[in-house]
């Protein structure tokens, strides 16, 4: 007797794409959504698993984005400026001048 092929429901696409945003195994999502394997997942929710990592992804970057531009976490503001703007910190003790803007300078003593 013959499988029935699957078909998704929107509401599997939907919690496919929420459990990937919380970072789950693929495996245990696979058993969450009744699928025996997730290569089987992968082959009928490809799509939902990547827009829901995206997102994960999108969310954190806002967050960071906030810190760094609050003035309020420094470690969060050099962070997203080395990654996102090509700045480089110089290690301790390195002559030369410094890479960090003055005014991260001057926020870091306000803030100690």
């Amino acid at each position: 007797m013959a499988r029935k092929a699957f078909t998704p429901s929107e509401e599997q696409r939907h919690l496919v794409q929420v459990l990937s945003s919380y970072g789950i195994r693929q495996e245990d999502i696979a058993t969450e959504v009744g699928l025996r394997s997730p290569k089987t997942l992968r082959k009928h929710f490809r799509e939902d698993l990547d827009r829901g990592r995206i997102g994960a992804s999108i969310r954190v970057h806002e967050a960071l984005l906030k810190m760094a531009a609050s003035g309020k976490k420094l470690a969060a503001t050099i962070y997203w400026l080395n990654r996102q703007a090509g700045w480089r910190s110089k290690p301790v003790g390195q002559t030369g001048p410094a890479t960090i803007p003055d005014f991260v300078v001057a926020r870091e003593k306000q803030v100690a």
